[in-house]
């Protein structure tokens, strides 16, 4: 019965892991997206070397949301 539970865990996680992957290239294409298509002329390293703190805001919420797709893709 050990062997099962094993064999069951080992396709869960590479379900959930795979199911990371797909939302991580999801999440990097949305984010080139938004930076091609929406921030034209907006180069945000050089905004937040520059101090704005907006720009810095706007960059970690993007981190934030790829790390909760992120977690919800491990919680299967």
């Amino acid at each position: 019965m050990e062997i099962e539970f094993f064999s069951a865990s080992l396709i869960n996680l590479a379900i959930n892991l795979g199911y990371s992957v797909i939302a991580i290239i999801v999440s990097v294409y949305a984010l080139f997206w938004v930076d091609k298509k929406l921030l034209k002329g907006i180069d945000i390293e050089a905004e937040i070397k520059g101090g704005n703190v907006a720009a810095a805001i706007f960059a970690s919420a993007i981190l934030i949301f790829v790390a909760i797709v992120m977690a919800f893709g491990f919680k299967g």
